[in-house]
């Protein structure tokens, strides 16, 4: 067996030590720095490496304990006389391969940390290492004594013992480490097999390692996969390599060895399983090959052959790093390509922070590879590049075969999937949102079935996201007409007979969106659009119609829209102001001008009878419609959308303001006090002020033929009868001028209306009046004038009943008394008309007596007040003196009056109590004339009467609150007997 040279490479250390103690604090120190440092935990990998480096492919290393030593040994070429020197060396290698793993002669420093005497047993021959042999030898060197007894242990070579044992059958070398008694053989052993399956991965020149009783190999396939056996089962890995050689100017910065072998290779590897789906690896090592620890985040393992510094525990910066790591990139992709399509996004490095320099480094570079490499499946076929590729947003898969051949590089549908979103988004392939796709394909010229298909690829997502909704709202849609429009919304989804859809086909109306039938899908109706039939069609034509007129005058040809919509008008059965819109048609009268249907009369129409000769024909209000159209359809029809066939009602359900334009419609909604208390409902009929003076005994016989305009004139409060009682003209004057036949109680004040041929419920519902009612400072007025007038002759009770109902519009407020309009006269008690300058309201009964009838105008005592107020006069008790009696009376209880005891039996009243001042004459005194009176009341309410039947029934009648009995009181006082009373 060779002794490799040990004794002669022994003698050149010693003397360099003794000749140089620095030599041997450099040699210590070194071995220190790389058994405590860079390689302290690093036994297996070396013993692997080296075993691989020396088996160069289908390697086995077999790790055991044996009698308290960890030995490794392994197949390959055996030691030799330069592998001995560069195991004592610290600085060179005697590997020279291009591939080999160990380039620096240092690693062998690991097995310093279990043992202190190593040995190193070949088929060639062998080598011992020994701390004891060296301290022994040098232990008189002072540095020796410095260090406290340490000293290098792999810087001396000692032959092997004689009776040293053989290398195990079917091995070539075995390193034998005996272990330092802090060491813990089967943890130790735990330790290497847990780093094992890295290793057959990382050291290809390896294909089985063995740790104690437990074995693992790698089985190398042609498709590039290799599979892990091991106790616990297998384990399949996807590898790709590849490898070259760097330029000179790249490996210029290295040392002598690394750039006389300028080679380098990479090897990519990521489990995957039975299937072939990438496991992608949630946090990794760098391995050069073995591991370093530069920490990476990437999910497969890089494998490279890349300058580390020399504790091989770091990367070396420089250029040489770069153009590995740049090459390594490069080699990704081959690595994706080599996973089905739909795996491959599995293999695209996720954003986050990064857990070292190289690894942002790294993913960086791999990225960018990725985004310009041709691997990503498209939808049509064929791989693409991410930076030039685009992915629905929506997982959909008929839409994305649909837009395949529209969308440049459109990824596979799976793509949308959430579970790719996230490493695309690394990728920046933008994501194409169903708004975007709305874009593209807006330009798209396609049979209505092609859109069909479309929308039915769409209808699942929409079904599901409200917010695809939204994104779909510009979706083009093809109509019927051959157009194409953007978004569904108002469209019409047709649910029509074949002739309308044929009519539809041909017609160009603006506006009107009606969806191709071919291209109808319950999507459209998600998306806003409406299923229609003839009714909802004519709504449809709204924008349209409402155009008519501009497009008519500007010499558009709206025949077609005329009888379309006058179709529609039929087929649906509409009635007049069911849609307010269809007024705004433009028809042709009889003088070939275009004018909105609710400006049009029919020929035949009976108001043409009732209507001012000035409010029909050119340039006039109103135009008589074209006899082409009055004969090809039916009036209901023409009514239907706003011509004229008699008087037509506005309705209004919540009526807002005097909005409706009919006349005088600001006067009544003031009258009504609108504002404050608008009405619920509104019905007026329009038109009303173009009635000939003439001619309103027709126009109300027809207003109340129609049962809508008989309701809107009988509507509470409504404008209908408002208006006509103030404007219609019957005999000359309004309505509310008149009084009904026999209103009696309105003789005097009203006439009675002439025989003019209306009905008297239709006369009293315009305002002809049957009792005296007054609503605004209006009717107020109008009833002085009339009380005032010399010319009328007023029965005085008609005249007080009005002067109450007056007095009674002021006290409740419904009338304000400033806003009336007196007349310069009034009607007196007399029932004369007399200037109002000396005049009083009556206020008490008794003040009667001091003025005479001309000089008072009366009404019910409760009255006065109010009355006094609307009149601008005064009361009578103002003008009387508060010691206004002249005359001397005698207080007298009214149980001393026989006759008031009397009467009072016959009455069944009891007698009042109290007292009455009873005179043989009474008088009271206004200004400078005396006034004879019979009774009297003063301010402190004392009775006063004269001792005549006359003067004590009113005095009895006021004390015991029956006035209205005062007549009896007066005939039973002058005589108190049974027959009297019932007499």
């Amino acid at each position: 067996m060779s002794v490799f040279g040990v004794t002669d490479l022994r003698t050149s250390v010693l003397q360099a030590w003794r000749g140089s103690p620095t030599r041997f604090r450099e040699d210590a120190n070194a071995e220190e720095d790389l058994r405590l440092g860079g390689y302290r935990d690093r036994l297996l990998v070396e013993l692997a490496q080296n075993a691989a480096d020396a088996a160069g492919s289908g390697g086995v290393l077999r790790l055991s304990v044996v009698d308290g030593e960890l030995r490794a040994a392994n197949t390959g070429a055996p030691l030799t006389e330069a592998g001995v020197a560069a195991l004592a060396s610290l600085r060179a290698s005697a590997k020279r391969g291009a591939f080999t793993v160990g380039q620096f002669g240092v690693g062998f420093a690991a097995v310093l940390a279990v043992s202190d005497e190593p040995r190193v047993v070949s088929t060639t021959g062998g080598v011992a290492f020994s701390a004891a042999r060296t301290r022994e030898l040098v232990g008189d060197l002072p540095e020796v004594a410095e260090r406290d007894g340490a000293v290098p242990v792999l810087r001396l070579a000692w032959p092997l013992a004689d009776d040293e044992p053989p290398v195990p059958e079917g091995f070539d070398t075995e390193v034998r480490l005996p272990l330092r008694p802090e060491v813990d053989a089967a943890e130790l052993l735990a330790e290497c097999a847990a780093e094992t399956p890295d290793l057959l991965i990382a050291l290809p020149g390896l294909s089985r390692v063995e740790v104690g009783e437990q074995a693992w190999w790698r089985e190398d396939n042609e498709d590039g996969t290799v599979v892990l056996h091991g106790p616990t089962g297998r384990v399949r890995w996807l590898l790709r390599r590849s490898s070259g050689e760097l330029d000179a100017a790249v490996v210029e910065g290295l040392g002598v060895e690394a750039r006389q072998r300028p080679e380098w290779a990479v090897c990519w590897a990521v489990p995957i399983d039975d299937e072939g789906v990438p496991r992608p690896l949630d946090e990794d090592v760098l391995h050069a090959p073995t591991p370093t620890d530069e920490r990476l985040s990437l999910p497969a393992r890089l494998l490279a052959t890349i300058p580390v510094e020399a504790s091989r525990r770091r990367l070396m910066p420089g250029a040489a790093a770069d153009a590995v790591l740049a090459a390594a990139a490069r080699a990704y992709s081959e690595l994706v390509l080599a996973v089905k399509p739909e795996h491959r996004t599995l293999l695209v490095p996720l954003p986050d922070f990064p857990k070292s320099e190289v690894d942002g480094q790294l993913r960086a570079l791999v990225t960018s590879e990725l985004r310009t490499s041709v691997w990503l499946p498209l939808q049509e076929g064929g791989f693409g590049t991410p930076a030039r590729s685009r992915v629905l947003d929506v997982l959909a898969p008929d839409l994305a075969d649909m837009l395949a051949d529209i969308v440049d590089g459109l990824a596979k549908a799976e793509l949308s999937g959430t579970e790719h979103a996230r490493q695309l988004a690394a990728l920046e392939v933008p994501r194409l949102r169903l708004a975007e796709v709305s874009a593209i394909i807006s330009g798209q010229d396609r049979e209505p079935a092609w859109w069909a298909r479309l929308y039915a690829a769409l209808d699942p997502v929409a079904e599901q996201d409200s917010t695809a909704r939204e994104e779909l709202g510009n979706l083009p849609v093809p109509l019927i007409d051959g157009r194409t429009v953007t978004g569904p919304r108002d469209v019409l989804l047709p649910d029509f007979d074949s002739e309308t859809l044929a009519e539809l086909s041909t017609m160009d109306v603006t506006g009107l969106r009606v969806a191709h039938p071919e291209a109808v899908h319950r999507l459209l109706e998600r998306l806003g659009a409406r299923s229609a039939g003839p009714a909802d069609l004519l709504d449809a034509m709204q924008a349209a119609v409402e155009r008519s007129m501009d497009d008519a005058e500007s010499g558009g040809d709206t025949t077609s829209l005329v009888d379309f919509v006058l179709w529609l008008t039929e087929s649906t059965g509409a009635r007049r102001g069911e849609r307010p819109w269809l007024a705004t048609l433009a028809l042709p009268d009889s003088d070939g001008e275009f004018r909105h249907a609710d400006e049009l009369i029919l020929p035949s129409s009976p108001l043409r009878e009732v209507l001012a000769d000035d409010v029909i024909g050119k340039d006039s209000p109103l135009g008589v419609l074209a006899d082409d159209l009055a004969s090809r359809w039916t009036p209901d029809v023409l009514a239907a959308v706003g011509v004229i066939d008699s008087f037509v009602v506005v309705f209004d359900d919540s009526p807002g303001g005097p909005d409706h334009e009919l006349a005088d419609e600001e006067a009544w909604w003031a009258a009504v006090d609108g504002d404050l208390n608008p009405p619920s409902t509104f019905a007026g009929v329009r038109d009303l002020d173009l009635v000939a003076d003439d001619k309103w005994p027709d126009a109300l016989r027809l207003l109340a033929a129609e049962p809508e305009t008989w309701q809107a004139i009988l509507l509470p409060g409504g404008y209908t009868s408002w208006w006509l009682a103030r404007n219609a003209r019957l005999a000359g004057s309004s309505p509310r001028s008149w009084r009904l036949p026999d209103a009696d109680a309105l003789a005097g004040v009203y006439d009675p209306i002439p025989d003019v041929g209306v009905r008297t419920d239709l006369l009293a519902a315009i305002g002809v009046r049957a009792s005296l009612v007054v609503t605004d400072a209006a009717d107020v007025t109008d009833v002085l004038q009339r009380l005032g007038d010399p010319s009328r002759d007023v029965p005085s009770g008609v005249a007080m009943r009005a002067h109450g109902v007056l007095a009674e519009a002021v006290r409740s407020g419904a009338v304000d008394a400033g806003d009336v309009e007196l007349d310069e006269r009034v009607r007196a008690l007399s029932g004369a008309s007399v200037s109002g300058e000396h005049t009083v309201v009556l206020d008490s009964p008794w003040l009667l007596a001091a003025f005479t009838p001309d000089q008072v105008v009366a009404a019910d005592p409760d009255d006065a007040e109010p009355l006094a107020e609307l009149l601008d006069l005064p009361l009578a008790a103002d003008e009387v003196d508060a010691d206004a009696l002249i005359g001397n009376g005698q207080p007298v209880s009214w149980s001393d009056l026989g006759a008031v005891v009397a009467a009072s039996e016959l009455l069944d009243r009891p007698v009042p109590e109290g007292l009455v001042v009873v005179y043989d004459e009474l008088a009271v005194r206004r200004g400078d004339t005396r006034y004879p009176v019979a009774w009297w009341v003063t301010e402190d309410g004392v009775v006063h009467a004269e001792d005549t039947p006359a003067g004590l029934s009113r005095a009895l009648a006021w004390a015991v609150d029956r006035w209205h009995d005062r007549h009896l009181l007066a005939a039973l006082l002058d005589d108190p007997t049974a027959a009297t009373y019932l007499s």
